[in-house]
C-alpha cells in the first residue's frame, strides 16, 4: 500500500477510480465510521466500511476528483477523538455492482488497532444533560461517540458493544433508533443508553440499604453535611467529601490512614478556581482537556485558609474538573439545578476533595460489592450504578510545562506541554510511538509507582498507574492488568524484561511468565531504565547521556544507587560516576526519618558530635553510633537522600508521613522564597568523578533561614549537575542528556537545571509521554531489552 499523496498523483482525471484505504491509529469507538460514511455521501462515492483488526478499512470509489477530495480530507477532518497514526491507499478494480456507500460489520482477527482511553462527557452531551426538555435530562451516564468510557468498559477488540460491560443492556427503540442512524451523533456509540433501558443509579447506606429520593440529590446533602461518599467514576471509585469543610477532611484522613499526603479536589469549572490557585492558559486547557488529568496548580497564600488539610505545607494544589455526567450532576444540583448550561461558566463555592476509593495501600475500588466490603469503614454512602467498570483506571495527575523551543535542536512528535507525575485516565493506553519496529516485547515494571509495557510494532503502551507491589490484594491486581494488558492488545511477547532486583513481586512474576511461554526474562538495571524511557519516547537512537536522580534502585554492583551519570549505547549502559556516597543510619528507616540524613550528612563533613545537640530525643545517639561504627549504615548515591539530608538540617519534616514529603517541602520553600544564585565551589567533582554535595552541606549550616537555605540549595545543586554534564559531553563527545528519576517531578530543579545546560549547548531530553519516576520504569525496561541482540539474548539465557 502507498501513501495517499502518492497515489492521489496517479489518480487518472476523467475516469471513475476505487481505492482500498487502510486507517491505523485510535480510529475505533471514536465516531471514525459514520465520519467516513457521511464524507462519502457528501462527495457522492459508493463502497464501505468497517472495524477490523488492524484499525479500519475502507472500500472507496467514484469520481477521480471525489475520492482525491475524501483521501485530503481523511486525517485532517477526522473526529476529536481519533488519532490516526497512517493512512495506506492501495487502487482496486472498479466493482460495478456496487453503487452506494455502507457501514459494514466488525472483523475480527489478531488486534493491530489503538484502544481509545475514556474521554470526558463532551459538550453536546452536557446540552441535553441539562436541558429539561430532553429525554436525557439529568441521566447520569449520557454519553455518544464523542465522549464518554471505552477502555475501562472494554473486554476486547474490536470495540463493539458485545466486547464491553454495556453487552446485557439492550437498547431501546429511540436508542436503537439512534445507534442505528449514520447521521446520529449515536451511531454505533457503544455505550449508549438512557433511563429507560440503560444503568440506574442507586444511593446506599453502609448497611447497604438503599436511600429514598434522588440519589444525587440525598449525595449532595449528606456532603454538606460532613458525611464522605463512595462514588462510582469511570475506572473506579472516588472518596468524596467537602474540601471546605476541615472536620469532614480531617475525619477522611483518619478513616483512610492518610495523615498528611495531599488530596485533589474537584470544583465546577475554570472560573470556581480564582481565590485558590493560579492557572495559566496551558494549565487551563489541560484541565478542561479531554483527558481531564489533575493538574498541579501553584497556591494563592491563602489557599490553605479557605481549604484546611487538604495539601499541608505544600506549594501546589492537585485540581480536576467534572468529567463524568454523574460529578456534573452533583454541582448541578448544589447550584440549585438551572436549565440550560450557562450555569457552567459562574463560579460556584462546592468544592469536593475526590481522592482515589482505596483503604490503605490497597488497589482502587472499581466493584459494587467490592466497595461495600472494603470501604465500609471508610465511606458513610455509596452512590453507585450498575455499568460494570472491566479495568482499573485512577485519575492521572500532570504539571504543565513550557517545551522547548531552539532553532538548533530538531523537533520530535514527544514534546507535550505537560510532564506525568502518574500517567492513567484519560492517556492510558494510548500507545507511544517509537523509533522503529520492536520484537513482541513485555515489561513488568519496578516494585513502587508500578506500571507494566507492552511493545506492538512501532509502539509501546504502557498500562495505567497500578501503584506499589507491597501487599497481597495489589499483586493480584498486578497480575489482572499483566493478563488484560496482552490479552486486549493480542501479543504473544517474545522477551520479559524486569527490573535487577530479583525479589520484587514484578521481577518474580517475569520469571514465570518466562518460564511458561519459553522465551528469555532480561533483567534492566533500574536507572539503567529511567533513562531508557526518556530516550524510547524520544526516538533516540544513537548513544545518549543520562542523569538518572531519584531514591533508590539496586545498582548492578549490589549497592544503593540513585545518583547516577550514565552512557547508553544500544542496549548497553555504562556509568561514568555518581553522587559520593551518604550512609544511611539504620537502613530503610533512613528513608523514613529525614533528620537521620541530616545526621549522617553531618558525620560525614566531620560534625558528627552535633548529632545529638540538633536532633534531642530522637534515637540520636544511637545513630550517631552507628554512623561512626560503621553498622547498619550502607551508604547510597540517592539524589533523594540528599534532598532529605537538607529538609532534616532545617527541620521540616523529622520523619515523613508519605514518600518524597520532605523534598515536598523542601522544593515549596524554595519557591516560596524566590531565586538565589549558586554558591560558588560548594561542590566538587573528584578525580573518579563523584559528584561530591558535602561542601554544600556544609555552606548551608551557616545559612539559618530555611526558605533561604532551601533555595540556595536547589541552584547550587542545578550548577554542579550542570557543570558536571557538561563535562562529560566534551569528554564523551555527546552533548545530549536524558534527566530521569524522580527528583525530576521537582520543577525548580528541573527548570534550573534545563536553562543552565543548555546555555552550556548540551540538548536536554525530559519525560513528557511517561513519568520521569517509577511510573515510567516499564517503558525503559522493555525498550532496553527489546534493542538486545540474539548474542546478548544468549549471554542473558
Amino acid at each position: 500500500m502507498g501513501r495517499p499523496g502518492d497515489l492521489i498523483a496517479a489518480l487518472p482525471v476523467t475516469e471513475p477510480v476505487r481505492v482500498h484505504v487502510r486507517v491505523r491509529g485510535q480510529v475505533q469507538g471514536v465516531g471514525f465510521r459514520p465520519f467516513v460514511y457521511r464524507l462519502a455521501n457528501e462527495l457522492c462515492l459508493a463502497g464501505a466500511v468497517c472495524n477490523d483488526s488492524e484499525g479500519v478499512a475502507i472500500d472507496v470509489q467514484g469520481e477521480a476528483d471525489a475520492v482525491t477530495a475524501f483521501l485530503d480530507r481523511l486525517d485532517r477532518d477526522a473526529p476529536a477523538l481519533a488519532r490516526v497514526q497512517s493512512v495506506a491507499c492501495d487502487p482496486r478494480p472498479i466493482a460495478a455492482s456496487v453503487d452506494r456507500f455502507v457501514i459494514g460489520e466488525s472483523r475480527g482477527g489478531p488486534a493491530t488497532t489503538a484502544i481509545t482511553p475514556d474521554s470526558a462527557v463532551c459538550a453536546d452531551c452536557l446540552a441535553e444533560l441539562f436541558d429539561p426538555n430532553d429525554r436525557r435530562y439529568r441521566y447520569p451516564l449520557i454519553n455518544c461517540t464523542h465522549c464518554g468510557p471505552r477502555y475501562t468498559i472494554t473486554r476486547a477488540l474490536p470495540y463493539d458493544r458485545p466486547n464491553t460491560s454495556m453487552a446485557g443492556f439492550h437498547m431501546c427503540p429511540e436508542c436503537q433508533g439512534e445507534y442505528d442512524d449514520p447521521g446520529d451523533r449515536r451511531f454505533h456509540a457503544q455505550p449508549t443508553a438512557c433511563a429507560h433501558c440503560g444503568p440506574v443509579l442507586s444511593l446506599f447506606g453502609r448497611d447497604r440499604m438503599a436511600i429514598r429520593g434522588d440519589p444525587c440529590a440525598e449525595t449532595v446533602v449528606r456532603i454538606a453535611h460532613g458525611a464522605i461518599a463512595a462514588i462510582k467514576g469511570l475506572g473506579g471509585f472516588h472518596l468524596v467529601c467537602d474540601a471546605r469543610n476541615a472536620r469532614a477532611v480531617a475525619e477522611l484522613r483518619r478513616r483512610k490512614q492518610r495523615e498528611e499526603k495531599p488530596f485533589a479536589v474537584m470544583v465546577a469549572n475554570l472560573e470556581s478556581l480564582a481565590q485558590l490557585v493560579e492557572v495559566s492558559p496551558p494549565e487551563a486547557e489541560l484541565l478542561a482537556s479531554r483527558d481531564r488529568p489533575i493538574v498541579l496548580l501553584r497556591k494563592r497564600h491563602d489557599c490553605d485558609e479557605w481549604l484546611p488539610g487538604i495539601a499541608p505545607g505544600l506549594a501546589w494544589l492537585g485540581v480536576m474538573l467534572p468529567y463524568t455526567p454523574l460529578q456534573y450532576l452533583l454541582f448541578h444540583e448544589a447550584a440549585g439545578r438551572p436549565p440550560g448550561t450557562a450555569w457552567l461558566s459562574a463560579p460556584h463555592p462546592l468544592t469536593l476533595v475526590m481522592t482515589s476509593a482505596n483503604p490503605h495501600d490497597e488497589p482502587l475500588v472499581k466493584d459494587n460489592e467490592e466497595a461495600f466490603a472494603r470501604l465500609g469503614d471508610i465511606a458513610d454512602v455509596f452512590l453507585v450504578h450498575d455499568r460494570d467498570i472491566l479495568v482499573r483506571c485512577d485519575d492521572s495527575v500532570v504539571v504543565s510545562v513550557v517545551p522547548t523551543l531552539r532553532s538548533d535542536v530538531p523537533a520530535r512528535p514527544s514534546a507535550p506541554a505537560l510532564q506525568f507525575t502518574r500517567r492513567a485516565r484519560g492517556y492510558t493506553p494510548q500507545g507511544i510511538r517509537l523509533a522503529r519496529t520492536y520484537p513482541p516485547t513485555v515489561a513488568l515494571g519496578p516494585m513502587l509507582k508500578n506500571t507494566l509495557c507492552v511493545l506492538r510494532g512501532e509502539e509501546a503502551f504502557l498500562s495505567q498507574h497500578i501503584g506499589d507491589l507491597a501487599n497481597r490484594a495489589t499483586w493480584e491486581c498486578f497480575e489482572q492488568t499483566v493478563e488484560h494488558l496482552l490479552a486486549v492488545l493480542q501479543v504473544q511477547p517474545t522477551r520479559v524484561a524486569c527490573d535487577l532486583h530479583p525479589d520484587f513481586h514484578s521481577s518474580l512474576v517475569a520469571a514465570r511468565l518466562a518460564a511458561q511461554c519459553g522465551i528469555p526474562c532480561l533483567p534492566v538495571q533500574h536507572h539503567h531504565a529511567h533513562i531508557a524511557a526518556v530516550a524510547a519516547e524520544h526516538q533516540i537512537e544513537g548513544p545518549v547521556l543520562g542523569l538518572a536522580l531519584d531514591g533508590v534502585g539496586l545498582g548492578e554492583d549490589g549497592g544503593i544507587w540513585g545518583g547516577e551519570l550514565l552512557r547508553l549505547k544500544g542496549s548497553g549502559c555504562e556509568r561514568l560516576g555518581h553522587l559520593a556516597e551518604l550512609k544511611l543510619p539504620g537502613g530503610d528507616a533512613a528513608a523514613r526519618e529525614p533528620w537521620r540524613m541530616a545526621a549522617a550528612a553531618l558525620h560525614e563533613i566531620g560534625r558528627g558530635d552535633e548529632i545529638e545537640r540538633r536532633f534531642p530525643d530522637r534515637g540520636a545517639k544511637a545513630v550517631r553510633e552507628m554512623l561512626e561504627k560503621g553498622v547498619r549504615s550502607p551508604p547510597t548515591s540517592s539524589m533523594g537522600r540528599w534532598f532529605d539530608a537538607v529538609a532534616g538540617l532545617y527541620n521540616l519534616k523529622p520523619i515523613s508521613a508519605f514518600e518524597g514529603q520532605a523534598a515536598m517541602l523542601l522544593e515549596g520553600l524554595a519557591e516560596q522564597h524566590g531565586e538565589s544564585g549558586p554558591l560558588a565551589e560548594a561542590v566538587a567533582i573528584t578525580p573518579d568523578n563523584r559528584l561530591d554535595l558535602r561542601p554544600l552541606f556544609s555552606r548551608l549550616i551557616e545559612i539559618p533561614d530555611p526558605g533561604r537555605g532551601a533555595s540556595v540549595f536547589h541552584a547550587t545543586l542545578a550548577a554542579g549537575l550542570a557543570e558536571w554534564i557538561a563535562r562529560a559531553a566534551r569528554e564523551q563527545g555527546i552533548h545530549r542528556v536524558a534527566l530521569g528519576g524522580g527528583c525530576f517531578l521537582n520543577r525548580l530543579l528541573s527548570r534550573t537545571l534545563r536553562q543552565m545546560l543548555e546555555r552550556k549547548g548540551v540538548e536536554v531530553l525530559e519525560a513528557r509521554l511517561a513519568p520521569p519516576n517509577d511510573g515510567g520504569v516499564a517503558l525503559g525496561q522493555a525498550w532496553v531489552a527489546a534493542r538486545m541482540s540474539l548474542e546478548e539474548l544468549a549471554q542473558c539465557a
